[in-house]
């Protein structure tokens, strides 16, 4: 299983301004320099329209991560794809492709925050039908160099080019939120599903997860193909309770303030949090081990390929993220690898050439 994280670039409770602004996203290229150097897999960086986050330009993050890190794969969290222009979309990231040498990915999705629509001059009545149109947009562009193209929501495209291109198919995730049509659009376009799972029980997502997978082999796409990522909320600490106490009003004031509601979010009471962060709760919150466990826990549920975490919310300061980011890497992927490699079947040994039957 492939272990990364995530960032929104939220700003601290109170924090305005370009220097708040500045210190964030200083930040996030710190923690996307001690993710790939501790060896996770995947960094992905969130768009947002408003002043309590530092990250309206997603992509230009991306690309200055691209020059900061190795190895670890650059990706949207998500792209707010209805309100973008697709053609745009696809030459930011062919263009962050090469100048990380083959590293870029793209999450796809419509947007809970919907600041990005009157800003750029979209009516939130075409929620759905732009993100269709743009989406089915997109994947032509992935697949051809010279498109010819006409929708409602753009100019139409005549046999035109479109360049740079990446330096090989640039994968395209769908972010969801857990509706049947995103699983079924996604199943039915063979593409990687993440599935975002921030509150509830996880097992009521395991029938989403089914959908998925049902509808993409239906279509005709291949198993490997129908790829799962589960991303949530995390903080680790050696010790579980002091993990708990630390997350919890940083927790509580990202759910309060910075939900797409803004001042009407998610109250979250200390009985809520203790659900949630349980065994079966969706909160990832405590010790290496538990961190695991929870892992593990979901991935029977779900078989999932990716494991993505936000693990800097709510203003958490950045010594704390370090040592999330460390405890990650160093014990917790391990730990998950270990225990999913005893779980594969063992292969029947095959005979020696000389064996006859």
């Amino acid at each position: 299983m492939e272990i990364g994280i995530y960032t929104f670039g939220d700003l601290p409770a109170g924090a305005r301004g370009p220097q708040a602004a500045q210190q964030r996203l200083q930040e996030i290229v710190a923690a996307a320099k001690l993710a790939d150097e501790a060896g996770l897999h995947v960094f992905g960086v969130g768009e947002h329209h408003r002043s309590d986050y530092a990250v309206s330009a997603h992509t230009v993050v991306l690309g200055a991560l691209a020059t900061a890190t190795r190895t670890i794969r650059l990706s949207s969290a998500v792209t707010i794809l209805s309100s973008a222009d697709p053609v745009r979309v696809f030459e930011d990231f062919a263009t962050l492709d090469l100048l990380s040498g083959g590293r870029a990915e793209l999450m796809a999705g419509r947007g809970a925050f919907t600041e990005s629509f009157p800003l750029f001059g979209y009516a939130l009545q075409d929620y759905e039908a732009l993100y269709n149109e743009k989406l089915e947009l997109l994947l032509k562009l992935r697949d051809t160099e010279r498109i010819t193209w006409e929708g409602a929501f753009r100019p139409a495209l005549n046999a035109q080019e479109v360049s740079p291109r990446p330096s090989r198919k640039l994968p395209i995730w769908i972010g969801a939120g857990g509706t049947p049509q995103s699983a079924v659009r996604a199943g039915q376009a063979g593409l990687p599903l993440n599935l975002a799972n921030i509150g509830g029980e996880p097992a009521r997502f395991k029938p989403f997860i089914d959908l998925y997978r049902k509808t993409g082999l239906a279509a005709g796409h291949a198993p490997a193909d129908l790829k799962v990522a589960i991303s949530g909320h995390l903080h680790v600490q050696r010790d579980s309770q002091v993990a708990r106490d630390t997350f919890f009003p940083h927790y509580t004031h990202y759910m309060r303030h910075n939900l797409p509601q803004r001042d009407r979010g998610w109250e979250i009471s200390s009985s809520d949090y203790a659900q949630l962060a349980s065994p079966h709760g969706s909160l990832f919150v405590g010790s290496p081990q538990e961190i695991a466990d929870k892992i593990l826990y979901e991935h029977e549920l779900f078989g999932h390929q990716r494991f993505l975490a936000q693990i800097d919310i709510g203003g958490l300061p950045f010594a704390k993220v370090a040592q999330a980011i460390e405890l990650l890497a160093s014990e917790v992927l391990p730990t998950v690898r270990r225990a999913l490699k005893k779980q594969e079947p063992v292969s029947p040994a095959a005979p020696h050439p000389r064996s006859r039957p």
